[in-house]
């Protein structure tokens, strides 16, 4: 198998398992399993991160607790995300206009709060890797999120509104 093609394969099982967790969140899964599938989750995607970032053994060494401190407060935005699509689950049926505002108010400030965390951690991944890694991280991160948010999408119906 080559090396696109495993990453991939990493990919899609790293999107799996994070709509998963997701899904399993906003249908409150006992924390046990949950845990379970948040480390697994955790795993998977630093190892799809290890396999595209070629880093050498010193950048390694110096960039793995710069990421691991990223991915610990990415995931706080996560938790809140995967609340957020409980929340409009919840009041899907029912929603109203003050629900749909305080749901895309509380969208927009994680949305907001992502921006920000990838701002205040660009200097610290540059005091760790050379520009073009650093441009490399952002891009796996960038194309992660993009297929979870893209296996979100295609898995939430659009807003009931009235005609």
């Amino acid at each position: 198998m080559n090396i696109r093609s495993k990453n991939k394969l990493l990919c899609i099982g790293f999107v799996a398992i994070m709509t998963l967790a997701v899904t399993a969140s906003a249908q409150d899964k006992p924390a046990d399993n949950m845990q379970i599938v948040i480390e697994k989750v955790r795993a998977d995607k630093k190892l799809l991160v290890a396999d595209n970032m070629q880093l050498t053994e010193a950048e390694a060494k110096a960039f793995w607790p710069v990421y691991n401190q990223y991915q610990n407060e990415l995931f706080l935005l996560r938790v809140r995300t995967a609340k957020l699509i409980g929340d409009y689950r919840d009041a899907y049926d029912k929603m109203t206009n003050d629900t749909a505002k305080k749901l895309l108010d509380e969208y927009i400030n994680i949305e907001t709060l992502a921006l920000k965390l990838r701002k205040v951690y660009l200097p610290k991944f540059r005091e760790v890797l050379p520009d073009a890694k650093v441009v490399r991280y952002y891009q796996i991160e960038n194309k992660i999120y993009a297929a979870l948010v893209y296996e979100i999408a295609v898995n939430i119906p659009l807003i009931k509104t009235d005609k």
